[in-house]
C-alpha cells in the first residue's frame, strides 16, 4: 500500500473517501504543493493515467492509475495529495483477498476539529459509513461481478478497536521488500524512489514508459465510455 492510503473514488457517494482532519495549517499545503501531476489517456476509460511530478518535471511514480478523491465538502484534483488523519478502517474482501479502506480526514476540512474517531463520523454525518459499505459492495456488480464481501460483517473498526497506525505500518513494512522483488517474483517492482531496489530505473526509463500511454486526455464527453448503472435495492 504506497503512503496515499489510496481510497478508491470513481463515482462512488462523498462517504466512500470521507477525508477529514485534526486541525488546519498551512506546513501540509505547502507539503503538497510540490508535487505536480500530468493527464494521459481517455478519461473514464481504461486507459486512462495520473502521473506524479516533482517541482522539475521530472517523474516520481509513472507506474500507477490515481483515483479520483472527495471529502465530505469539495471534489479535489484527481492526484491531489493531502494531509489527512486515519479515523477507522473497513476490511474489504474483494475477490477474495483483504482490501483494507482507510478512513480518513483532511486536515484542512472546515469541520476537521468535530472528528476524532470513525463514531463521529456516524455523529455528524449520519448516513454515510452505510452509503460508504453499500458503494464498496456494488461497485463491481455492473461489471457482472458479484458483490464484494467484508470481513467483521462490514463492521467499522475504531482506532481503539484496531490501531490503525500499526496497519498503516505493518503494510510498509510488507510494501518495502515487495519493491526489491523479495516476495512475488511475478510482480514488476519497476520503481524511481527507491534507492536500495535492483529495480530503481532512470527518468529516461520512466519517461519512455509514460509516453506509451495516449498523451492528451480528450475532455469532451464520450458517451460510448460514460455508462450509467442503476442497480435496484
Amino acid at each position: 500500500m504506497s503512503a496515499l492510503l489510496r481510497l478508491l473514488r470513481t463515482g462512488a457517494p462523498a462517504a466512500a473517501c470521507l477525508r477529514l482532519g485534526t486541525s488546519a495549517g498551512t506546513g501540509p499545503r505547502r507539503a503538497m504543493a510540490l508535487y505536480h501531476t500530468e493527464e494521459r489517456g481517455q478519461p473514464c476509460s481504461q486507459n486512462y493515467r495520473l502521473f506524479f511530478k516533482d517541482v522539475t518535471g521530472h517523474y516520481i511514480s509513472p507506474f500507477h492509475d490515481i483515483p479520483l478523491k472527495v471529502n465530505s465538502k469539495e471534489i479535489l484534483s484527481c492526484g491531489e495529495v493531502i494531509h489527512v488523519k486515519i479515523l477507522g478502517i473497513l476490511a474489504l474482501i474483494d475477490e477474495g483477498e483483504t482490501d483494507w479502506k482507510l478512513i480518513a480526514i483532511n486536515v484542512n476540512d472546515p469541520e476537521a476539529s468535530k472528528f476524532h474517531d470513525i463514531d463521529d463520523v456516524e455523529k455528524f454525518k449520519p448516513g454515510y459509513l452505510e452509503a460508504t459499505l453499500n458503494w464498496f459492495r456494488l461497485y463491481k456488480v455492473p461489471d457482472g461481478k458479484p458483490e464484494n464481501q467484508f470481513a467483521f460483517n462490514g463492521e467499522f473498526k475504531t482506532r481503539e478497536q484496531w490501531p490503525t497506525g500499526n496497519l498503516v505500518l505493518s503494510l510498509h513494512l510488507k510494501w518495502k521488500p515487495l519493491q526489491c522483488n523479495k516476495i512475488n517474483p511475478d510482480i514488476s517492482c519497476t520503481n524511481l524512489q527507491i534507492s536500495d531496489s535492483p529495480f530503481r530505473c532512470t527518468q529516461e526509463e520512466a519517461r519512455s514508459l509514460v509516453e506509451l500511454v495516449l498523451s492528451s486526455p480528450n475532455k469532451e464527453s464520450n458517451e460510448e465510455e460514460q455508462v450509467w448503472h442503476f442497480l435496484g435495492k
